[in-house]
């Protein structure tokens, strides 16, 4: 009886030392990721912010042009 249970414990050790490490090698797969998804949110940000001061340099030359045109049709 005793060692069947020794037996049982034993297979259960090994079981989860086997389940750990698989555990261990997924986490570190998943911080991979992880810092791969931060360093591509970070660039994609960026990018962002450049077209958005992009996008607001063009609108204000357009506000300007549309002032001077509605300037040259008042004047006119």
């Amino acid at each position: 009886m005793l060692e069947s249970s020794l037996n049982q414990i034993e297979q259960l050790v090994n079981d989860l030392l086997q389940k750990n490490a698989q555990l261990t090698e997924q986490n570190a797969a998943l911080g991979q990721e992880l810092a791969q998804a931060k360093e591509e949110n970070e660039t994609l940000q960026l990018s962002l912010m450049e077209q958005e001061e992009k996008n607001g340099s063009t609108a204000a030359r357009l506000q300007a042009l549309v002032e001077r045109a509605h300037a040259g049709v008042v004047g006119a």
